[in-house]
């Protein structure tokens, strides 16, 4: 491979956050939508501090956007689903045919790690209950643990996963933070419902979107973004729109969007705090290359050991990732319960996102716990005062 254009560093972190939309004017007519379909995914997960994490995505690119017109734009009007792709991640409902690969991967498994003695009368009262009474939870299906331990599914939660695992049924939006599932005839549009494209035209447009979505990356980094294997990649990556770059100081092949090449990334940079699950973010080893920055979530590590906090949110301000908080709620204040500064510089973009990410979440007043280095603390405070 000949690599077609030469880039810095400093080039290559700039067109990854444009790519992002967290560089130059974001567009607010497309809103919340126009985020999702540019970056192809934005992760779920239960932790919830300031906000979840998929409010906190666009929060940081259209800055302090109603939590309910968050969820509103997400999911009414068929616009998205629910499925594996980094994670569990919602998805614009146009990429619902380029998951195909995946659902005939888990029909041919045979199951995910549950297994059903009559799995297909479980399915078939599932499929009866949901074609009778539309749009349901497990819990309105009849409840989804058999005991008390969380993975103690019931004969309905692991039908109803089989079926959204293998494409007959779909997440629709979340409810209370459950899952309501739809059957996949009535919720996804007719053009799309269907499994013709093979595997390999699959993984050829998530390798393409996600070479869009980063802008710039390495054979791993698109491969992590939907979590496909790095030999898919490999195979499909000639076929796809991307070219060939070489990026100074990553040491490693990489390919770039020639949209993104073909006009300098310009613009006004963001500042904001993000969601550990970011899409600029969720591949740490990409993360310390472009933004020579280690970020690790330590929600589930034992708390003696945590170095950075529960949910520590990394500060981004003027492209690079100048530190982090872990932050809490305690009534109308937000709390930094834990934060890090890389440098006095650093100190008003932190005061600023503070401010801001406090008032997008109700509260009038921002309290500093622990702060390293300590000499920044009195900065900080009067920079929030």
């Amino acid at each position: 491979m000949t690599p077609e254009f030469s880039l810095t560093a400093d080039e290559a972190r700039r067109l990854a956050l444009r790519a992002q939309g967290l560089l130059g004017a974001p567009d607010r007519r497309a809103g919340v939508r126009g985020v999702l379909r540019r970056l192809g995914a934005v992760q779920l997960d239960t932790i919830s501090v300031l906000a979840r994490s998929h409010e906190l995505v666009p929060y940081a690119r259209l800055g302090a956007v109603g939590r309910e017109a968050v969820e509103r734009a997400y999911w009414a009007d068929g616009h998205s689903f629910e499925y594996w792709s980094h994670a569990a991640c919602i998805l614009p409902v146009e990429e619902w045919p380029h998951f195909a690969f995946r659902r005939r991967a888990r029909r041919a498994r045979g199951h995910r790690w549950h297994v059903l003695e009559d799995r297909d009368a479980a399915c078939a009262l599932v499929r009866d209950r949901l074609k009778a009474d539309g749009p349901l939870t497990t819990t309105e299906l009849g409840g989804g643990r058999a005991g008390g331990e969380w993975f103690d599914w019931s004969e309905t939660k692991i039908a109803v996963e089989w079926l959204l695992d293998t494409g007959e049924v779909v997440c629709t939006r979340r409810r209370g933070w459950k899952r309501v599932y739809d059957l996949a005839e009535r919720a996804i549009p007719d053009a799309l419902l269907h499994d013709d494209l093979d595997d390999r035209e699959c993984v050829r447009r998530l390798v393409a979107q996600a070479g869009t979505a980063l802008g710039v990356a390495t054979q791993a980094d698109l491969a992590e973004y939907h979590r496909l294997k790095g030999e898919q990649v490999a195979e499909v990556i000639a076929d796809t729109p991307l070219v060939p770059v070489e990026v100074a100081g990553w040491g490693r092949p990489a390919w770039a969007d020639p949209g993104a090449l073909a006009t300098p990334p310009r613009g006004r940079h963001r500042t904001t705090l993000l969601s550990p699950f970011d899409s600029l973010i969720w591949d740490r080893p990409r993360t310390e290359r472009v933004f020579d920055f280690t970020h690790r979530l330590e929600a589930y590590v034992p708390r003696p050991k945590r170095v950075h906090g529960y949910f520590a949110m990394p500060l981004l301000a003027g492209g690079r990732l100048r530190g982090r908080v872990d932050p809490a709620r305690e009534g109308r204040t937000l709390v930094a319960r834990q934060l890090s500064l890389r440098g006095a510089s650093a100190v008003e973009p932190m005061a600023r996102a503070l401010r801001e990410a406090a008032g997008w979440v109700g509260c009038d007043t921002v309290r500093v716990e622990r702060c390293t280095p300590e000499k920044l603390r009195a900065p900080l405070t009067a920079a929030l005062d």
